[in-house]
């Protein structure tokens, strides 16, 4: 039996900000929600609601789709940009 989709997107939302090296603070802060009410939504302790993937998806510039669909789908779709190889990149340049 697969994933749920609560599980999926738990999943999806700590591999994005693998990717992009962001904080459950700045995943916050772009939700208007404390560090803690991310961390709980991370632990699945609550869940996350769809105003939240609505503003995750936007924030990471995929489709809300792609980021339910679980974490390879949504780091496969991260544009290369918001990877934290291409942030590092552009400290060293300046």
């Amino acid at each position: 039996m697969g994933l749920s989709l609560e599980e999926s997107l738990r999943l999806a939302v700590a591999a994005l900000m693998q990717a992009t090296g962001d904080s459950q603070r700045a995943v916050a802060a772009v939700l208007g929600l404390t560090q803690t009410q991310v961390s709980r939504r991370q632990s699945g302790a609550t869940s996350w609601t769809l105003r939240d993937v609505d503003v995750l998806a936007g924030y990471y510039e995929i489709a809300a789709l792609d980021l339910l669909a679980g974490p390879t789908r949504a780091c496969e779709t991260l544009p290369a940009a918001r990877r934290r190889a291409a942030h590092a990149e552009k400290r060293a340049v300046r």
